[in-house]
């Protein structure tokens, strides 16, 4: 394994979602970040997204045991894993949804960040520590008309952070979540409804009583304290980063 003083964290599926505030706010902490991402074995989507940071290192393998490797065989140890895990999630009445997309989620949201972990365990263990991070969603907590399948996902994932914390725990592996809503992003979020139209600045003020959507860089803060956290006792944490939604707007009088 390669000697090094440096520290080094992996940040999975890193172009979109939580993936470019995760980089940054882990490059401000100190660390030499692994970036993963499918995408990156075009050199210039890899040439844009690193733009000259010298901190900033690429993995395109595709399978998550491949990205695991190519980490471990790079850093030697891993005191933080990012698993940002994304896909598109438009509506999908039951009458009418593909079967097939519901297997993509679950692969996606579900199987990518357990195999991911599952590769890494024999590495954390034999460190002793680690904190393994995911970015997730609080979307469950007011299901929408058509989300079925990504509702499922990322309920499974989540109830599956709660399960890998009790089994990680005993060898100083924390397993914990950031779990979104109204996070910026072109992928959910996009600028062109959400912040150049007032339609979608009315709907956004409307159901989130920040009354904005999160900046990238914010749920970057919360992704960097859980990966630099020393504390062992932290674990099994889902938290919820949505500006207060869901909310019941107050009663006229």
């Amino acid at each position: 394994m390669a000697e090094s003083q440096e520290r080094f964290a992996l940040v999975t599926n890193a172009t979109g979602f939580g993936g470019p505030p995760a980089v940054q706010a882990l490059l401000d902490a100190g660390f030499v970040v692994l970036a993963h991402d499918a995408a990156f074995s075009d050199s210039t989507v890899w040439d844009r997204f690193c733009n000259g940071r010298a901190q900033l290192e690429r993995i395109s393998a595709a399978l998550p045991e491949e990205v695991v490797a190519q980490a471990f065989a790079r850093a030697g140890t891993l005191p933080a894993i990012v698993s940002n895990d994304h896909y598109p999630a438009p509506a999908l009445l039951p009458e009418g949804a593909p079967v097939e997309e519901l297997r993509a989620n679950y692969m996606k949201l579900v199987e990518f960040p357990f195999r991911i972990l599952q590769a890494a365990l024999p590495h954390l263990k034999q460190q002793g520590s680690a904190n393994f991070v995911l970015v997730t969603s609080n979307r469950t907590k007011l299901p929408l008309s058509g989300g079925a399948f990504a509702d499922a996902a990322r309920a499974a994932i989540n109830a599956m952070v709660r399960s890998l914390a009790i089994d990680c725990a005993p060898y100083g592996i924390t397993v914990n979540a950031v779990a979104p809503n109204f996070l910026y992003s072109e992928a959910y979020y996009p600028s062109a409804l959400f912040k150049e139209t007032d339609r979608g600045r009315d709907y956004i003020r409307a159901s989130v009583p920040v009354g904005r959507l999160a900046d990238p860089s914010e749920i970057g803060e919360v992704i960097a304290f859980l990966a630099t956290a020393k504390t062992r006792f932290m674990t099994g944490a889902i938290i919820d980063f949505s500006g207060g939604w869901p909310f019941a707007p107050a009663r006229p009088s």
